[in-house]
């Protein structure tokens, strides 16, 4: 997975036409933690149909802000610069519940392919 340092890198990781997922997250943050041991799987499941992307909050500066993230982990879904869909709140998530994102953000994606 790509990790995502600075506001021009999260620009150009948005801009894909692409499905591209950001999942807004710190070193700090028990519960980004918490799904670390099983995002790579996640990542390798979805491979055919989305690109994960790490974002540091702590390093991209205002990004976070801008794009109204207010709790970590945060998962938003991007194509050719647009948010289609977003999984944010305060809760620590499950793989389940990510997977269910997922499963949401690539038929979106799809049906504005269409």
């Amino acid at each position: 997975m790509d990790k995502i340092s600075s506001p021009a890198e999260f620009q150009v990781a948005i801009q894909s036409p692409r499905l591209t997922v950001a999942i807004f997250k710190a070193d700090w943050c028990s519960d980004c933690k918490f799904i670390d041991p099983f995002i790579p799987e996640v990542e390798q499941a979805y491979a055919d149909r989305l690109t994960l992307v790490e974002v540091d909050v702590d390093a991209v500066g205002d990004v976070s802000q801008e794009q109204n993230i207010m709790g970590i982990p945060s998962f938003v879904a991007y194509s050719d610069g647009r948010e289609l869909v977003r999984f944010v709140n305060k809760l620590r998530k499950s793989r389940e519940e990510i997977e269910n994102f997922l499963d949401k953000a690539v038929q979106v994606h799809q049906s504005l392919q269409q």
